[in-house]
């Protein structure tokens, strides 16, 4: 793969997998990092395509109540307040767990109905991001170095 379709494909997978998609980000920069590219730019790459992905989340968030009345809406009144109920319990605080899967990618999106700031929301779910794939590189480079 060359090295610019490398990178493009890691954004792009890593934009997915900050949204509804099922993608594996950390399965991809795994490889990536084992096949020699460039530690901090394959973090680099998939944090900023992460982030931006959660960012487009937020902003689902933030207009999503327009749509609770829809048939197709994915939760009811109760879920939704639940939701919002939980957020205003743990505050933005709970975005440090935005890389979590299953969680982090609905928690990205009540940050938007409970209109985070956008500011904050970006600084609190960069460092949970960029946290996430410096340890795996770590993990991952590390187990290469040090192998069991």
């Amino acid at each position: 793969m060359s090295d610019i379709i490398a990178y493009i494909t890691l954004f792009a997978v890593a934009f997915g997998a900050a949204t509804i998609l099922p993608l594996q980000s950390e399965a991809m920069l795994a490889g990536l990092l084992l096949a020699d590219y460039t530690p901090a730019l394959l973090v680099l790459v998939a944090s900023a395509g992460n982030v931006l992905g959660s960012v487009i989340n937020w902003l689902i968030g933030r207009q999503i109540e327009r749509f609770k009345h829809r048939r197709w809406f994915p939760a009811n009144d109760a879920q939704l307040r639940r939701a919002q109920s939980w957020y205003q319990r743990h505050g933005k605080w709970s975005l440090l767990l935005s890389w979590i899967p299953i969680i982090g990618d609905p928690l990205t999106i009540i940050a938007g109905v409970m209109r985070e700031p956008l500011p904050i929301f970006v600084i609190l779910v960069t460092a949970a991001k960029v946290g996430r794939y410096i340890v795996l590189a770590t993990i991952v480079l590390g187990a290469e170095v040090h192998p069991l």
